[in-house]
């Protein structure tokens, strides 16, 4: 899942209205923005087998401490603790926590059985990734909706407000039809470095909302 991701962070400044889309991106982001490190730092592993399946050529053996549930909850713990210990914004913190925990279970839908509940304990998914159209369709059907309601919720205080996301949308979809229809990294290395770029597109989200507002007058608008 990659899009999917993007979408329910999108999606969520309609509820989780005082973090700044940036927090939001991170927190839906925050295991994929760590798992490149933790490759390059031999703690997890991935190897490129091109054609295990119509979507990725990844084949993903061991990344329990990013990417299985129990790891999850830890980091949406500490993102949303850290998050309220600075802004006191309890509905804030508590949205950041579920959207760190909501990239396991989005990822549970597309991968095959490889990701742990714990560090060491049963691995599952749902292998939606042997279905290209039907990954396709879940990938862009989610981003699509959180598109549009990060839209309908802000408006545009000046022209960057409306260059920097819809710039930001279209290089999403370009990332991701260039992973899954480009060719496969060359590397193991390459591909951690290349993973690492992941945090620009959290940079880039800080700045789309310093350039947009909520457009309920009611709500309150912070940029955290």
């Amino acid at each position: 899942m990659f899009l999917g991701h993007f979408g329910l962070a999108l999606a969520a400044k309609k509820v989780a209205t005082k973090p700044s889309l940036g927090t939001l991106v991170l927190a839906a982001q925050l295991v994929d923005c760590l798992w490149p490190l933790f490759l390059l730092l031999g703690w997890e592993t991935v190897e490129i087998v091109p054609g295990v399946t119509p979507v990725t050529p990844l084949l993903f053996t061991w990344y329990p401490y990013t990417h299985s549930l129990a790891a999850g909850i830890v980091w949406g713990a500490l993102l949303g603790g850290a998050y309220y210990a600075i802004r006191q914004d309890r509905r804030g913190a508590l949205w950041l926590a579920a959207l760190v925990v909501s990239h396991w279970f989005l990822d549970v839908v597309v991968h095959e059985p490889d990701l742990p509940l714990w560090p060491g304990g049963p691995r599952v998914g749902l292998r939606l990734w042997d279905s290209l159209p039907e990954t396709l369709a879940v990938e862009l059907g989610l981003f699509g909706a959180g598109v549009w309601l990060y839209w309908s919720a802000t408006r545009q205080r000046d022209a960057w407000g409306g260059v920097l996301f819809w710039l930001f949308v279209a290089t999403l979809v370009v990332v991701y039809c260039g992973a899954v229809f480009g060719p496969a990294p060359p590397s193991v290395h390459v591909l951690a470095l290349s993973g690492l770029l992941a945090w620009l597109f959290v940079v880039w989200a800080y700045a789309i909302d310093r350039h947009r507002a909520l457009r309920h007058p009611g709500s309150n608008h912070g940029a955290a």
